[in-house]
Order: structure tokens, then C-alpha cells, then sequence
């Protein structure tokens, strides 16, 4: 069975389908030092596979991983480069020292954001655009009118969401057709369960779910010892704190017994339950390496079946994890 055979629907308004996407941002910035010409070759390696769609953001690394993706497309055979879709995010504000100064979704702000990420990519138009969070001081109609006057004119193929609540979805829905929702869903992080997907299901609107291995902590690679650079998301996040990080890993060690039974790894098992949530449900995989990228690839020839998932479900229930998803903070700016 071929990447090609496993197909996910971008929503109800255009006929792009996909098996996984990768997710790029840990190419440039917040897990540490990155290679980055490990990084082009990794999205070749994805294209190659039959990967087609890219998800960056405009503040990841302050253009860096734009920019980068931009080289891989450019670098990339051109038929690998005509299929590829990027997905971009935009509207975090970064300060000079790379701090997060909040979120802007003015309709100036989007059209310009906008055209820096055109510039950046090479591209003519975006494929699927985004604000990355709900900006608090702007109407979600006024962003996502924005955007659609963009597609209007050519220059974005698709809007999207990332990071709303159910309310906000529906707003949006009645402003302009919206393709996807970008949401953290994996084994745990199931948030969007409850009233978000519900949701998303009545209106056609996709799911691309990133985090579906918790940014490493549920790959079966993490290990309680690691030491964390100071310039990697994880050395701050709650989930990877003291207590909480061993009952996290105890949580991993669990689903490491079931994958093993299955002979496939903890990230495989992983990934093959974020696919079997559904047709409409694109997972993301952050693969930053041709080696974690094979990993991930072969999640789709994992087949779970019923004694499988509730198995799973034992060994890893519904918030089962130790800690938030990010610091309060930035939880501050995320759905209840």
C-alpha cells in the first residue's frame, strides 16, 4: 500500500487529499539547534514519499523556516514542486530577541503578512492560510474577510483556522468557506473531542492535527535524563517538568508494550491512532530528520484494530497526561 492510497480530504471546498503532512517549524526554530540542510533534504525525502502538504508559520524562526521551505521547493524536482500545498500561518508578533508580543489579525495586518510570505516562499499563491491565534482585540470575521478578499484575488487558495474554539469556528463558517482546522490532537491531547470536532464534522471543515507525538514525549525517543538547550519549547513546557515528565513517560512505556506486540514502534502506534480518528483527520508529523520521517512514513501500514484501540485506550485514556499543553501564557490565548 502506497502514501497515495491513503487519502484525507481538505475539507468540503476544494478536492486536495492527503495522507500525512509534515510539519516543518521544528526545522528552524523551538526544539534546539536544527540542520538545516538535514531539513531540506527531509521535506525532499517527504516529496519524494508522496508527502504533498507543508505546514509552516511566518514567525517560525522570524521567516527562517519560510524561507527554508521556500529553498526546498525551489530545489526540488519540478514535479514534486508542482504538487507540493503549503499551509501558512501568520499574525504572532515576535520581538527582535524573539519574544512573543501577542497576535494581530487586522485586515492590513493580514494582507501584509501576506505578501512577506509570498516573497519568502517563491510561491505565487498560498495554498492554505491561517491566523495561528485568535486575535482578541479583532472579530474573526474581519481576519477571515480578509483572507477570503485574498483568495478573491489569487493569492490564497484556501482559509483556514488554527487554534479555536467552536464559536469561533461557526463565525468564521458564516464569513467565507472555510477548508481546515489546525489543532493539537494526539493520544494526549484529545481536547477537541468534546465540542471542536463535533463541529468541524457538521461543517465539512478537515482537521490537521499537529503534536500527534506531544513534540517527542510520546515518539518512544524521549528519555527522563535528556538535557534540553535553552532555546528548545520543551525546557518550559509543563508536560516535560519533574513529575510530570515521568508520568508521562510511564504513559509511554505503556503504549510501548502494545506496539511491540504489533512489532511496530511507540511513534508508529502513535501516529496510526491520530489516522484512525478519521477520514477528515490529517495528522502532522514534525519530522526533522530522513530517518524520523521513514518512522513516521510507516505508521501508514499500521492497521489497528478494536482489541487494538482498546488496548490503547487502557494504557493511555483520555487525560491521562501530567501538565498543560503549553506555559499559561500562551494557554492564556488558546479554547477552554
Amino acid at each position: 500500500m502506497t502514501i497515495h492510497e491513503h487519502t484525507r480530504t481538505l475539507g468540503t471546498t476544494g478536492p486536495e487529499v492527503f495522507a500525512l503532512g509534515l510539519g516543518c517549524m521544528g526545522m528552524s526554530a523551538l526544539y534546539g539547534d536544527a540542520d538545516r540542510s538535514e531539513g531540506i533534504a527531509t521535506i525532499h525525502a517527504a516529496l519524494e514519499a508522496g508527502v504533498t502538504l507543508l505546514d509552516t508559520g511566518d514567525f517560525y524562526a522570524m521567516g527562517h523556516n519560510e524561507l527554508l521551505v521556500g529553498e526546498a521547493l525551489r530545489t526540488a524536482p519540478a514535479a514534486h514542486r508542482e504538487q507540493a500545498l503549503v499551509s501558512v500561518k501568520f499574525g504572532a508578533l515576535r520581538g527582535p530577541d524573539g519574544a512573543w508580543e501577542g497576535y494581530d489579525g487586522r485586515p492590513a495586518a493580514v494582507k501584509n503578512f501576506a505578501a512577506y510570505s509570498l516573497q519568502r516562499l517563491g510561491v505565487d499563491h498560498i495554498d492554505v492560510y491561517r491566523i495561528a491565534r485568535l486575535d482578541p482585540d479583532v472579530p474573526i470575521e474581519e481576519t477571515v474577510g480578509a483572507i477570503a478578499e485574498l483568495v478573491e484575488q489569487g493569492y490564497v487558495r484556501h482559509i483556514g483556522l488554527s487554534e479555536v474554539g467552536a464559536e469561533t469556528i461557526r463565525k468564521a463558517a458564516a464569513t467565507a468557506p472555510i477548508a481546515d482546522l489546525q489543532f493539537e490532537y494526539s493520544l494526549i491531547s484529545r481536547g477537541i473531542e468534546a465540542e471542536i470536532l463535533p463541529t468541524t464534522r457538521e461543517l465539512g471543515i478537515a482537521v490537521t492535527a499537529y503534536g500527534v507525538l506531544s513534540r517527542g514525549l510520546i515518539s518512544g525517543h524521549f528519555t527522563a535524563d535528556r538535557k534540553l538547550a535553552a532555546n528548545d519549547f520543551r525546557a518550559y513546557s509543563p508536560r516535560f517538568q519533574g513529575e510530570n515528565l515521568q508520568h508521562n513517560l510511564n504513559l509511554v512505556e505503556a503504549l510501548r508494550k502494545i506496539a511491540e506486540q504489533k512489532g511496530v514502534s511507540v511513534a508508529q502506534i502513535a501516529i496510526a491512532w491520530v489516522l484512525g480518528r478519521g477520514e477528515d483527520i490529517v495528522p502532522l508529523v514534525g519530522a526533522r530528520t530522513r530517518e524520523r520521517l521513514t518512522e513516521s512514513l510507516g505508521a501508514l501500514e499500521v492497521t489497528l484494530d478494536a482489541g487494538d484501540l482498546a488496548a490503547i485506550e487502557e494504557a493511555v485514556p483520555a487525560d491521562a497526561a501530567a501538565g498543560e499543553r503549553y506555559p499559561a501564557a500562551a494557554m492564556a490565548h488558546l479554547p477552554a
